[in-house]
Order: structure tokens, then C-alpha cells, then sequence
């Protein structure tokens, strides 16, 4: 049944705007949770050392040549991306900005305390755990409505211009990506495959359950 779900449910703590500047402590609370967990699951899967979410291989790519940390070059990225926004009309809301700095600084976090487990049991458990965190932060994300991603402002943008499926204009993006960061050294390997099957899912269970059990 959570696999029909269409749109982001609209609940009693979801900004009215996207847009909003002002929006209730509870909401602001909500996005920042989900926020953390997001930046905490993507940590979990470049701890794993069997492969990172697309965006992170390329992270971890540019990183590994300039010799920063995976959480800075995830906030260079998104600033970066963000840029682009100006050519594709798309709105910056607070959810926006708090985005790029929450997950960068969860990233290093979770990079600095956990390390790889030496057997693969516990590296693809360490990625579904991960997968499913994700999952759950970027409903809470979602939910509030307090303005989209760098990255997933930059699908919605190219969508409106190009007028293609979201879902082929989100996997070209993905591709595109995932083969830059493979090329400057990141790690691409099965779990970057289980992500890649695994997030759809993980979100839409994630909406689902929050949306039933209306998280009040």
C-alpha cells in the first residue's frame, strides 16, 4: 500500500509554504530531526566501505584529491549546486539552507565515531540500516515543507525546463554523478546498488508511517 502513495502528506506541523521564514518551533523541530538522520544515514553507508549513495561517491571522489573532509565537500557541493538554482527558477526556502549544513556536519560526525566493520555481514547490515534512517529523516524532511534540498531542488528544476519523467530525469542525475565520483576515486559497490533499489521503497514506507501515525 505505501508503495501508491503519490504526494507528501500535509500534516498538522507542515508549513503552509514552502517559502516560510517564520514557521512553528515544532515544525523547524521536525525538519532538523530528519535533517540529522538523513546526514547520519549517509555517514553509515561511506562507513560500510562497500559503497556510498550516488552523491557521496562523488563526494567522496573530490575529496579524496583535495585532501578535505566528505562533510566539507558535501557543503561545497550543495552551495554549489544551489547556484544553479538561479537558472532554473527555483525557490530557496529556510529547509534549503539548514539542509546542506545539518547533513555535512553529520556526515563528519558519523564518519569520526563509527568505523568500517571488518565482516561483510555487518557492512550490508550497516547499509540497510542506513538505507532505512535515510528513508525515515527524508519524510520528516519532506513533510515540513520548508523548501527542498540543493540536490533535490536541482531534479524538480531540470524537470520543469526539460519537461521529462521525474524519474528519468533523477536517474540521469544519479548516473552522472555516481560516474564523476567513481572516476575521482569514490567507492562505488554493492551498496551503492542496495541504495539505489532500497531509498525508493524506504521513503515511501517512511511517509506512509508517518502520515498513519500522524507523529503527535
Amino acid at each position: 500500500m505505501f508503495l501508491k502513495i503519490k504526494n507528501i502528506p500535509k500534516l498538522s506541523w507542515s508549513s503552509k509554504s514552502s517559502t516560510n521564514f517564520k514557521p512553528k518551533l515544532e515544525t523547524l523541530i521536525y525538519l532538523c530531526l530528519g535533517l540529522v538522520l538523513f546526514g547520519f544515514g549517509e555517514g553509515l553507508l561511506i562507513v560500510s566501505g562497500i559503497g556510498a549513495s550516488p552523491w557521496n561517491v562523488l563526494h567522496q571522489g573530490i575529496a579524496v584529491n583535495l585532501e578535505l573532509s566528505v562533510g566539507t565537500i558535501a557543503f561545497l557541493v550543495s552551495f554549489l549546486v544551489l547556484l544553479l538554482w538561479y537558472f532554473l527558477d527555483q525557490k530557496i526556502g529556510m529547509g534549503t539552507i539548514i539542509n546542506f549544513i545539518i547533513i555535512a556536519i553529520m556526515i563528519d560526525v558519523t564518519i569520526y565515531y563509527f568505523n568500517k566493520p571488518n565482516e561483510f555481514f555487518l557492512q550490508l547490515f550497516m547499509v540497510a540500516v542506513g538505507i532505512l534512517i535515510i528513508g525515515f529523516g527524508t519524510s520528516l524532511y519532506l513533510i515540513a515543507n520548508l523548501g527542498a534540498g540543493p540536490r533535490d531542488g536541482l531534479m524538480t528544476g531540470l524537470q520543469k525546463k526539460t519537461n521529462a519523467p521525474i524519474a528519468y530525469v533523477r536517474a540521469c542525475i544519479e548516473i552522472i554523478v555516481v560516474l564523476a565520483g567513481w572516476s575521482l576515486g569514490g567507492i562505488v559497490g554493492i551498496g551503492t546498488f542496495f541504495f539505489a533499489l532500497g531509498i525508493g521503497p524506504s521513503v515511501a514506507a517512511s511517509l506512509y508511517l508517518v502520515s498513519f501515525k500522524r507523529f503527535k
